[in-house]
């Protein structure tokens, strides 16, 4: 049995008191990972701590430098839908969409989107070793079944990938976290709050026990004009990437003046290379700039048994994604990108 107790917080101090009085306690939102986690016996939890009745973070604030705020406690569907997000970041909308069943969606909040865990076999299999599970077990995916796992910033220790979406958009918008915890709050850049393994697989990210995810904040540029997210998976719906893309450029007279390039399915954290896109500045959107980024940003990837293919997989998917960018209605189901 996994017994635990269960209260409500009704205000962001209130929940991170809770949180605090034990090591164990647990915040629950949507609850669409967590659950999962405790019914595996993956987790364990000695009281949850149901954060839904904040309400202030349930909404979009607009900010005075022209960006915006989205709030941890918005489901996934009603950021993917808000006017502002499709209108100003439909990069954003797009990854939102591509991810999960739209019954998840509905349930699943912003904040849990960042905090969920891999959906590597063995390390919901917990009759198996896993240095993510159980630190210094092992890590059965490098010599088991690995299709599905990272090429890129893995560790001797784990090859486990980031399942999420919804954070290769945000890591291409350059988006921040911001926090409340103990010692007040504090802001993280979305590119510093995703851990890569090394030698702490268990610790998904850099956020503090007894920390909060309150919002999301997106600057201004949105790349509305030339955008695209690309995900290549073994089914067309409700599945995870073996390869993503999310990719947003500022364009004028035939130049890329700003490029961002995000992938997803590949690593532990989503994956952006910001040599690639200064590579990519002052140059035309040739499909030969585009191969040279994707090998830019593909540089060290090691493949095991059963993912190698990945490799070129990933390098054609840049390549395609970046194209469909330049023309955003190409994601239309039936179109194809051109140049």
């Amino acid at each position: 049995m996994n017994n635990f107790s269960f209260t409500k917080a009704s205000d962001i101090h209130q929940a991170v008191t809770a949180i605090n009085e034990d090591a164990g306690n647990k915040i629950v939102a949507g609850g669409t990972n967590i659950n999962d986690l405790l019914k595996y016996f993956v987790t364990h939890a000695k009281k949850l701590v149901d954060i839904n009745p904040i309400f202030e973070n349930h909404e979009i604030i607009r900010l005075d430098n022209g960006g915006i705020t989205i709030g941890a406690l918005m489901t996934n569907a009603e950021t993917a839908y808000h006017p502002i997000i499709e209108e100003r970041y439909p990069l954003l909308s797009k990854a939102i969409l591509a991810g999960a069943s739209a019954q998840i969606r509905n349930m699943a909040t912003n904040g849990g989107n960042l905090l969920q865990r891999t959906r590597c076999y063995y390390f919901y299999d917990t009759t198996t070793p896993c240095n993510k599970r159980e630190p210094g077990s092992g890590c059965s995916a490098i010599g088991g079944y690995n299709r599905i796992h990272a090429i890129l910033g893995q560790s001797e220790n784990c090859i486990a990938v980031f399942p999420s979406d919804m954070c290769v958009a945000l890591a291409a918008l350059d988006a921040v976290v911001h926090i409340t915890g103990p010692q007040g709050e504090r802001e993280l850049p979305f590119a510093a709050f995703h851990r890569l393994p090394e030698n702490t697989p268990d610790i998904d990210n850099n956020l503090q026990h007894g920390e909060i995810i309150t919002g999301i904040e997106l600057p201004q540029e949105g790349f509305q004009n030339y955008y695209s997210y690309l995900k290549i998976r073994d089914r067309s719906s409700y599945a995870f990437a073996l390869v993503s893309v999310a990719a947003g450029f500022d364009i004028r007279e035939n130049t890329i003046k700003q490029a961002r390039i995000a992938l997803g399915g590949l690593a532990h954290k989503p994956w952006r290379v910001t040599e690639a896109e200064d590579f990519l500045k002052d140059k035309e959107p040739t499909p030969e700039n585009f191969a040279a980024a994707a090998d830019i940003i593909l540089q060290g990837a090691k493949g095991y048994e059963h993912n190698t293919f990945k490799i070129d997989l990933a390098k054609k998917a840049i390549i395609r994604n970046c194209a469909m960018a330049l023309h955003p209605e190409s994601q239309r189901p039936g179109a194809k990108p051109s140049l």
